[in-house]
C-alpha cells in the first residue's frame, strides 16, 4: 500500500475516532445526569400539567408557544419531542399540534391537533418553551400555523431518523410562519429532513439551510447561527447570541 494512502487511512480514522467522541460525549453526559429516565413504562409516565401555559381563564390575549422535552426513554439521552400549542384570543382552550408515531399503527395521520393541555410532561420528562408569543404577534401567527398544519406534507408518514418525524414537522411550521423565529435545538433531530428538496429556509426563516435527506445538512442563519449535522448529530456556533450548540445536550447560552 502506497505511503499516501496509509496515511490518508491514519487521518480518517483520528477523524472517525474524533466525531464518535464528540457525538457520543454529550448524549453519555446526559443519560449520566438523570436527566433521562430509562426504563420506565410509559402507561404510568407523568403527563402532568407542568406549569408553564398561562391559564386561558385568565389570560384572555392570544397565546403560541413551542416546546421541547427529552423523548422517552433512551432516545432522550439524544433527541427531543416538540409540539405547539396555541390559544386564540378570547378562547378559553388550547390547540395542541404535533406529530405522534404510532398514530400509523392504526392507520391514522401521524398529525394530530386537539383541545388539550399545552405544557403535558412528555412521559415522564418536564418540557421548556423554545419560542413564545402574546398578543397581537401570536394572534396574526395562529391562522399562518393552522394552514402549515394542515398543509403538512408527511402527514401520512413517520420515521425515526433521520425523518419525518415530530421535530420534522415543528420545523416545518416554522419554515411556513417566519414570525415565530423558532430556533430548534441540535437535538431536535429530523429538523433537517427537507424530502426531497435540497435548499430550504431555515426552521427559524432568518437564513438557509442545505440538507441532503436529513442525514448531512449546514444551516446558516441569524437565529441558528452556523450549525453542521452529519447522521442527526448536530454542532454549531452563533455568536451573535453566545451560543455553543453541543450533540445530546442541545444549546448552551452564555
Amino acid at each position: 500500500m502506497a505511503t499516501n494512502e496509509i496515511r490518508s487511512m491514519h487521518v480518517f480514522r483520528k477523524v472517525l475516532i474524533a466525531f464518535l467522541v464528540l457525538a457520543l460525549s454529550g448524549p453519555l453526559l446526559v443519560a449520566c445526569s438523570g436527566k433521562v429516565r430509562f426504563f420506565d413504562d410509559w402507561r404510568a409516565a407523568d403527563r402532568s400539567p407542568a406549569g408553564l401555559a398561562p391559564d386561558p381563564r385568565i389570560v384572555r390575549e392570544a397565546v403560541v408557544q413551542v416546546y421541547a422535552a427529552r423523548a422517552f426513554d433512551w432516545r432522550g439521552a439524544f433527541a427531543v419531542h416538540t409540539w405547539i400549542a396555541t390559544k386564540r384570543a378570547g378562547a378559553d382552550h388550547y390547540q395542541v399540534h404535533h406529530v405522534l408515531g404510532w398514530l400509523r399503527y392504526d392507520g391514522l395521520p401521524v398529525v394530530l391537533s386537539k383541545i388539550d393541555l399545552p405544557d403535558r410532561n412528555w412521559y415522564g420528562q418536564p418540557p421548556e418553551i423554545l419560542r413564545e408569543l402574546r398578543g397581537p404577534k401570536a394572534a396574526a401567527a395562529i391562522d399562518g400555523i393552522d394552514r402549515a398544519v394542515a398543509d403538512y406534507p408527511w402527514a401520512n408518514q413517520y420515521r425515526l431518523w433521520p425523518g419525518p418525524n415530530s421535530n420534522t414537522f415543528t420545523a416545518w411550521v416554522g419554515r411556513q410562519v417566519p414570525a415565530l423565529r423558532l430556533d430548534l435545538p441540535p437535538t431536535a433531530i429530523g429538523k433537517d429532513y427537507l424530502g426531497g428538496r435540497i435548499l430550504a429556509p431555515a426552521p427559524s426563516g432568518t437564513g438557509w439551510q442545505v440538507s441532503l435527506f436529513g442525514l448531512a445538512s449546514i444551516t446558516l442563519a441569524r437565529e441558528e447561527g452556523l450549525e453542521f449535522a452529519l447522521l442527526g448529530v448536530g454542532f454549531g456556533l452563533n455568536p451573535l447570541d453566545f451560543e455553543i450548540r453541543l450533540p445530546g445536550i442541545g444549546i448552551l447560552r452564555a
